[in-house]
């Protein structure tokens, strides 16, 4: 029975959850992508942009942004991770493009998760392996209604609640497994959403554009 993986970053690296057709399901964690994009999965989904522009907005995070508000971070280049620091980045896309047009701190700081995936995708990888944006997952299996904040209880327990419907009845269990291992409880709880969109999704924004390397710009849910 095939495998469908999903995956997110978190401080010491990447964690994977994994669910099949009838449900079983399971969950690791790694310091790099290879070993877990290697674990047996008929589709991946991961927490992270594929497609890079080498300047501006990528046209699905704006898409995604106005259906989810700013838990989507606009800013993804390809370029981001070889400035020394953010101050450094903003002026330069300031100059550029306009003020404004920088990027955020949260962006700034999964700019080495970006680059990581950055040199990993092909057009070839692509074909199963797709970039997706958690709470646009959770917005659509919540019948397109915004969700409370993930940060507070009432916002976690529903998106816990939407993940057992789908299979991941472990989650909870999980989440004190997790202690000690430096995943966050809502790295866990995205992966587990990553991974319910590589089985069940057929919904993207974007797709129109393609990055210079070919890459499709588009987050799945």
């Amino acid at each position: 029975m095939p495998n469908y993986l999903g995956l997110d970053g978190f401080r010491f690296g990447w964690v994977a959850a994994w669910i099949d057709e009838h449900g079983d399901h399971g969950f690791d964690y790694s310091p790099g992508l290879t070993r877990l994009l290697a674990l047996p999965n008929a589709r991946a989904m991961i927490d992270m942009p594929i497609g890079l522009k080498p300047s501006g907005y990528r046209a699905c995070d704006l898409r995604a942004r106005e259906l989810v508000g700013p838990a989507v971070f606009l800013g993804a280049r390809r370029d981001l991770w070889t400035f020394p620091d953010m101050a450094a980045a903003n002026r330069y896309y300031w100059e550029r493009e306009g003020k404004g047009r920088g990027v955020s701190a949260q962006l700034w700081n999964i700019r080495d998760k970006i680059r990581d995936v950055d040199e990993i995708m092909t057009l070839a990888r692509q074909a199963t392996i797709g970039e997706a944006h958690p709470e646009l997952i959770f917005w659509n299996l919540a019948g397109r209604v915004l969700l409370p904040k993930k940060t507070s209880a009432r916002g976690r327990e529903h998106r816990i609640s939407l993940l057992a419907q789908r299979g991941f009845t472990r989650l909870e269990t999980w989440l004190t497994q997790r202690h000690g291992t430096g995943i966050g409880r809502d790295d866990l709880i995205d992966a587990c959403a990553c991974a319910v969109a590589a089985r069940d999704s057929t919904e993207r924004v974007g797709g129109e554009e393609v990055d210079p390397r070919g890459l499709r710009m588009e987050i799945n849910y």
